[in-house]
């Protein structure tokens, strides 16, 4: 379908040539820039153009490519880049860190440094209550998880606990989380001996359904913080 499609680079200066001609900058971001383009990758860019009147995302499809094309103008971009922060999930701020420049109208320097500089300092940090909240829904989790007898059901607790974990030992250690593909990218960016153990035990879970492995994994993540917490949890009383 997609064989005389150009290069990932040319495709997208000819596309900001042809659809954005009046931006002030824009880059070529996401698995091509990254070397991990797959034949299912899209061209993500991220265009700035000063009198649009607010940020908004389109898909298209041009010259072969599907592109997703991320539009803000001289300051919308900044309140993105504080919910990335606050969620912890720096999706704009890491493309443009990352980005390839396709133009630039002496914006792009500045810009891309307040990316690389957020991206350095880290999401916003939990707070004791949170982290207290954090833990006992995990704990509720796995003791549904320990208590199960219905294989089918445990599949999706299991599930369940691989993304409040992963997001708990990233965000009680000041890290970066993501979704989907992005969770083991994030958990790596921590600490490669983890993420393999962390694989493993739900591995080892899905493929024999016994759960040793990842009930030890849980409560190695919870140790540090007291452990699992049910007695005395209260919130909003």
């Amino acid at each position: 379908m997609f064989i005389n499609r150009l290069e990932p680079v040319e495709a997208a200066t000819q596309f900001i040539s042809q659809y954005f001609t009046n931006c002030q900058g824009a880059v070529l971001a996401g698995s091509v820039v990254r070397g991990e383009a797959t034949k299912t990758s899209d061209l993500d860019i991220v265009v700035f153009i000063k009198d649009v009147p607010s940020s908004y995302r389109e898909s298209l499809l041009v010259g072969g490519w599907p592109i997703e094309t991320f539009v803000h103008n001289l300051s919308s971009y900044r309140n993105y880049f504080d919910m990335d922060r606050k969620r912890a999930k720096p999706s704009l701020p890491r493309m443009v860190a990352e980005g390839l420049v396709l133009k630039d109208e002496g914006i792009m320097v500045s810009i891309q440094e307040e990316a690389k500089l957020l991206l350095s300092d880290g999401p916003e940090r939990w707070s004791a209550e949170n982290i207290m909240i954090k833990r006992y829904f995990i704990t509720d989790a796995l003791e549904d998880f320990i208590g199960s007898t219905n294989s089918d059901e445990e599949i999706f607790i299991a599930n369940t606990l691989a993304e409040l974990v992963s997001e708990f030992i990233l965000r009680t250690n000041g890290k970066w989380i993501g979704t989907s593909k992005w969770v083991i990218r994030s958990l790596k960016n921590y600490d490669e001996q983890f993420t393999e153990q962390f694989v493993e035990a739900f591995d080892f879970y899905y493929k024999t359904r016994n759960k040793e492995k990842v009930i030890d994994l849980v409560h190695f993540v919870l140790k540090p913080f007291g452990g699992p917490l049910f007695e005395g949890f209260s919130i909003g009383k």
